[in-house]
């Protein structure tokens, strides 16, 4: 397996979250000698159980490690991991997964969000929220590196991702496979909690900075908005990810 098939991430909880998960992919762990406590315990519990070599190293040689990942000392919490990525599906294999799974399943289609940190906040929401996956533009969205697995504390592990090239061909596919697009934009005349989630549904979250592309949003079969009282034009992408998430989680509960 050549370098480009892995990668390295890092931090107590996301290491075990993902150890915990049903296909860890992790080939192997690193860990200083100095690192210990309950946590530590956890991850060699569960290193044993999928059979994952875990190698113990001198605190500078895991330090050498931290440089060459790009991790900042300390940010590890000692403990990093050589992955496999994230396995991806292709657009059609999403969708068909999707419908196969659930009745009015949610897809989030991210149209050109840049930050990782982002990328790995929304998957979190998308896990907690029980929605199916991630759908990723590949052109000016930001690829998924360590950083954003870390922030999803796992969550890119357990739920499907594919990353398209041309996410309007992928949108209306979706549309011919019965998905009701609905784009988010904060001059929308519907707010978001109105009655769009009864139905398969690919939410559209825009880019941080100039919101949907315009051939995505003639795409839309609805738009929403969050509805807002502050000065600040509008909330971060993972956010109000999550707040439309939690609404349409809401309103199945209820």
């Amino acid at each position: 397996m050549s370098d480009k098939d892995q990668s390295y991430i890092y931090g107590r909880n996301t290491v075990s979250q993902i150890l915990e998960s049903n296909n860890p992919r992790i080939n192997k762990i690193f860990i200083p000698f100095s690192s210990s406590g309950a946590s530590i315990s956890k991850i060699f519990t569960l290193a044993k159980q999928n059979k994952i070599q875990i190698s113990k190293m001198d605190n500078r040689k895991f330090k050498d490690l931290e440089n060459r990942i790009g991790c900042q000392h300390g940010e590890s919490q000692g403990i990093i991991a050589l992955k496999e990525l994230v396995s991806l599906l292709n657009d059609f294999e999403l969708f068909e997964y999707a419908l196969a799974n659930e009745k009015n399943p949610i897809i989030v289609a991210l149209d050109g969000i840049e930050d990782p940190h982002n990328l790995g906040a929304i998957a979190r929401s998308v896990e907690c929220s029980g929605a199916t996956g991630i759908l990723i533009s590949e052109k000016g969205s930001s690829p998924i590196t360590p950083t954003a697995v870390k922030v999803s504390t796992g969550a890119l592990e357990m739920i499907k991702v594919s990353s398209v090239g041309n996410l309007h061909n992928s949108l209306k596919l979706a549309k011919d496979m019965g998905f009701w697009i609905v784009g988010t934009d904060m001059d929308a005349k519907r707010n978001y909690y109105h009655d769009v989630y009864d139905r398969p549904v690919i939410l559209v979250i825009g880019s941080e900075s100039k919101g949907m592309k315009s051939n995505i949003k003639k795409l839309c079969d609805d738009i929403i908005k969050i509805p807002m009282k502050g000065n600040i034009e509008s909330l971060n992408a993972s956010v109000s990810t999550a707040i439309i998430l939690f609404e349409r989680l809401r309103q199945q509960s209820a």
